[in-house]
C-alpha cells in the first residue's frame, strides 16, 4: 500500500468516526423525543479493485420495533376511546349531583315530598304552600338542567367529531406528502430518517383518534388501514367528510336525518359498534355519546318526567280540575301527550295557575286546580293526595328501566344509580386501557436509545478516531523524513 493510500484509508476512518460520533450524539440528544427513531450507522470496506481503499459509509438504519409501536397505538386508541365515554358519563353524573346534596335530583324530590307533608299538617299557611311551589319548580328545572346538559354534551361530541375528522384529513394528507417525500430521498441516496420520525408522530396523533395499522410497502413507503378494515393511506388517501350542527335538540338523532353521519370516499360509514370501521378510537366514542349514550340518557330523563307528570295528571287526584287540562306538572304549561314524550324533561313546567311568578294562586295547591274561589283554609285533602302520588308505587311506562313498581323517590334514584354506575365502569375500563398505553409505552422507550449503549459505543468512536488519527500523525512523520533525504 502506497502512503497515499495509507493517507486516504486514515482519512476515511476520521470521516466515518466522526460521522458515527454524529449519529451517537444525535441518539443521545432525541432519547426522549417522541417518534424518534434510533439510528445505526452503516458501514463498509472500501475498495478500489481488488484492493481495500479504507472505509466507507454505506447507509443509515432506523431502528424501531414495530410490533411494540403497533401495540401501543391500539393501546392509545382504546384509551381515547374509554376515556371519552368515561367524561360524558362524569359531566353527567356532577350535573345530577350526590344523593345527600339538597340541590341534586334526589335531593330536589326529597325536598317536594317534605313541602308536602309539612303543608298538610297547616294547610292554611302561605308560607308552606309556596315552599311547595318553589320545590316543585326546582325539581322541574333540575330535571331541565339535567336534560340541557346531555343535549350540551350531544352538541359539544358533534363539535368534537368535526375537530377530529379535520385533524384525520389533515394528518393523512401529510403522511402521504411525507411518503413522497422519503421515497425521493431514498431515490437521491439522502438520509430519510428524520422524515420518518415525523411520519411516525403524525401516525401516532391519528391512532388516539382511529385505532389503526401500519403496513410496509417498500421503499420507505407506507399504507395506513383501521383496524375495522378501512384503507386510509395506500398511494392516495381516503376522504373523510363529516356536517356539524351548532345545536341538538333531544328529537335530533342520526336516525332521523338531523345528525350527520361519518362520510368516507363519499360513502356514510356506521362510526359505532363492533362492525364499525374506526371502532375502538376517541372518534368512535366522540359518535357514541352523541348518538346512543347521549340519547339513551335523553330516554331516561324523560321517563322520569313523564311519571312525574303523570303521578299527579291522575284525574281521580283533583275533582276541580277540567278535563283535558294539565295536572300540577305541566308540558310546556299544556297537558302531556304520551306521544310527544322526546324532550319531556326539557320543557317540563309547574302549572301556571298554582305559581305565584306566573300570575298564578298558592291556595289552589290546597282547593284544586280548577278551583275559582278558596275553600275551606284547614283542608289538606288534596295535599295529602298530591303527597301520595309522589310516594305512590307505579311502574315506569318508559325508559327502560326494570320492571317493577316504585315510588317517584325511588325511581329518580334508580336514574341516578344507573348514571353512577355507567360512570364507575367507564372510568375503570378508562384507567385499565391507559395503564396498558403507559406499559406499552414504557416498552417503546425501553426498544429505542439505550443512553448507556450509546456511551459506550461513543469510547469506541473516541478510540477508533484516535487510531486513524495516529496513523496519519505517523505518516505525516514519513513524509518529513522522505522529504529531509
Amino acid at each position: 500500500m502506497s502512503i497515499n493510500s495509507s493517507l486516504s484509508s486514515a482519512l476515511s476512518g476520521l470521516s466515518v468516526a466522526a460521522r458515527r460520533a454524529e449519529i451517537v450524539a444525535s441518539n443521545i440528544a432525541n432519547a426522549a423525543t417522541p417518534g424518534y427513531g434510533r439510528r445505526v450507522l452503516q458501514i463498509g470496506a472500501r475498495t478500489t479493485g481488488t484492493h481495500g481503499y479504507g472505509v466507507a459509509v454505506t447507509g443509515v438504519t432506523r431502528v424501531v420495533d414495530m410490533r411494540v409501536i403497533g401495540q401501543r397505538r391500539l393501546a392509545d386508541s382504546d384509551a381515547g376511546s374509554t376515556s371519552t365515554l368515561a367524561s360524558f358519563y362524569k359531566a353527567l353524573e356532577l350535573k345530577i349531583g350526590s344523593p345527600d346534596e339538597p340541590q341534586s335530583l334526589n335531593g330536589r324530590v326529597a325536598m317536594l315530598n317534605q313541602s308536602f307533608l309539612e303543608a298538610t299538617s297547616h294547610p292554611e299557611s302561605e308560607a308552606r304552600l309556596d315552599k311547595v311551589a318553589s320545590s316543585a319548580k326546582a325539581l322541574a328545572s333540575t330535571l331541565k338542567s339535567v336534560s340541557d346538559a346531555i343535549q350540551g354534551q350531544r352538541v359539544a361530541a358533534d363539535s368534537g367529531i368535526a375537530n377530529q375528522v379535520q385533524q384525520l384529513n389533515d394528518a393523512l394528507n401529510r403522511v402521504a406528502d411525507l411518503n413522497s417525500q422519503i421515497r425521493d430521498n431514498s431515490g437521491a441516496g439522502s438520509d430519510p430518517s428524520s422524515l420518518m420520525d415525523q411520519r411516525q408522530q403524525l401516525i401516532d396523533s391519528i391512532a388516539a383518534i382511529v385505532p389503526l395499522r401500519e403496513y410496509d410497502r417498500g421503499n420507505g413507503q407506507i399504507a395506513l388501514m383501521t383496524s375495522g378494515g378501512q384503507m386510509l393511506v395506500d398511494g392516495g388517501v381516503a376522504k373523510i367528510e363529516f356536517t356539524p350542527v351548532g345545536v341538538i335538540s333531544p328529537a335530533m338523532t342520526l336516525q332521523s336525518g338531523a345528525l350527520s353521519a361519518l362520510m368516507i370516499d363519499g360513502r356514510a360509514v356506521d362510526a359505532v359498534g363492533d362492525n364499525s370501521p374506526i371502532a375502538g378510537g376517541s372518534l368512535a366514542a366522540l359518535f357514541k355519546v352523541r348518538d346512543v349514550d347521549g340519547v339513551d340518557a335523553q330516554t331516561r330523563v324523560d321517563a322520569v318526567a313523564r311519571d312525574l307528570v303523570e303521578r299527579f295528571q291522575d284525574p281521580s287526584l283533583d275533582a276541580t280540575r277540567i278535563a283535558g287540562d294539565p295536572g300540577l306538572f305541566t308540558d310546556g304549561n299544556a297537558v302531556f301527550n304520551p306521544a310527544n314524550e322526546v324532550g319531556l324533561a326539557q320543557r317540563l313546567k309547574l302549572n301556571p295557575v298554582v305559581d305565584p311568578d306566573a300570575g298564578g294562586q298558592l291556595w289552589k295547591l290546597r282547593d284544586g286546580l280548577g278551583a275559582t274561589v278558596p275553600g275551606a283554609s284547614g283542608n289538606a285533602s288534596l295535599l295529602n293526595a298530591w303527597e301520595g302520588a309522589l310516594t305512590l308505587d307505579r311502574s315506569p311506562v318508559s325508559g327502560n328501566f326494570m320492571t317493577g313498581a316504585r315510588s317517584f323517590s325511588e325511581l329518580s334514584a334508580d336514574f341516578t344509580s344507573l348514571v353512577s354506575t355507567a360512570r364507575l365502569g367507564a372510568e375503570s375500563d378508562a384507567t385499565y386501557a391507559q395503564a396498558q398505553a403507559d406499559t406499552m409505552k414504557s416498552m417503546e422507550l425501553e426498544n429505542g436509545v439505550d443512553t448507556d449503549q450509546e456511551m459506550q459505543d461513543l469510547l469506541q468512536i473516541e478510540q477508533a478516531y484516535a487510531a486513524n488519527a495516529r496513523v496519519m500523525s505517523t505518516i505525516d512523520d514519513m513524509i518529513k523524513q522522505l522529504m529531509d533525504l
